[in-house]
């Protein structure tokens, strides 16, 4: 698809979503937005994205349709309910819902949209705020090859790691496999940091030991120096993080799936929450765990 005539509807402009409508800016497309709040996408539209008041008037007449929202409820919403995208898309259009949502859900937008004639896929990314900042984004696809061809010029200009898993709903199938991944390893730095502290250790230099090595991971690369900077504003948030692993869960526990980590994280998570932690970073367990008894 050529980006100087492609039309691209971009719904939900948050901590990622911003930095992504910034990069399709960047490379010539018509870029059309709705978030909730039009102050928070007051910057896209003086950079040339226009504005929508709901997302069936961003669907309209656009070529591409990207989603990008909280929860699955805000999905069924934009997706399904009046001024959604279903109703309102043109015939053709390919449509792309990057929120972390439930596999299920996938499926069931999928099929309706293949009634309607659109192209659904679900391609959830992992990367937090500074993958989508360098569009270094990794992208997880589930959806037709055919439609992940025709959209890849747009998957490039976001991320780096561009990978079709599979069938509807596999791309969020593979989401959780990161955000299990995640879960658990999150303990474990947050847990090594306050050692470290606890032990008179100086953090960076015990960082630079041990980030390189077999204790190696992309949250202790880029989510420890934060931690030791005081810095615990989100690259993605704490709420956004336990719905994942709820969501996780669920899917586990529906194919007779145990996994302890994951529901201990899931708790702790819970937990730092309701100490008022919910729009923090992942990174604030830290705050959890460094509590001294």
């Amino acid at each position: 698809m050529k980006t100087q005539s492609t039309k691209v509807a971009f719904i939900g402009t948050g901590v990622m979503g911003h930095s992504m409508v910034k990069h399709l800016l960047l490379k010539g497309y018509d870029v059309k937005v709705f978030t909730r709040t039009k102050e928070k996408a007051q910057d896209l539209i003086l950079q040339g994205a226009s504005w929508s008041s709901n997302p069936g008037e961003a669907a309209k007449n656009a070529d591409i349709i990207i989603s990008m929202v909280g929860y699955p409820k805000d999905v069924e919403e934009i997706y399904f309910y009046e001024n959604g995208i279903l109703e309102n898309a043109r015939e053709g259009a390919y449509l792309i819902d990057m929120t972390t949502s439930t596999p299920s859900l996938a499926k069931q937008i999928y099929v309706k949209a293949k009634e309607k004639g659109l192209h659904f896929m679900d391609a959830p990314v992992s990367g937090g705020d500074i993958g989508a900042q360098e569009a270094r984004l990794t992208i997880m696809i589930g959806g037709d090859k055919e439609s992940v061809a025709a959209c890849l010029p747009i998957f490039e200009c976001l991320g780096s790691n561009i990978i079709h898993q599979g069938d509807p709903g596999a791309g969020q199938h593979t989401k959780m496999c990161n955000q299990i991944a995640i879960a658990t390893n999150m303990i474990g730095v947050c847990e090594a940091l306050a050692y470290a502290d606890s032990a008179g250790l100086d953090a960076e230099s015990v960082l630079k030991s041990i980030s390189s090595g077999a204790a190696g991971s992309w949250s202790l690369s880029n989510l420890a120096p934060r931690i030791i900077a005081g810095n615990f504003e989100p690259g993605f948030f704490v709420k956004h993080f336990i719905k994942d692993m709820e969501i996780a869960l669920d899917e586990a526990n529906r194919m007779g799936l145990e996994l302890p980590g994951l529901s201990l994280a899931r708790d702790m998570y819970v937990k730092l929450s309701s100490n008022g932690e919910e729009n923090s970073g992942t990174q604030a367990l830290y705050k959890l765990i460094s509590e001294k008894k």
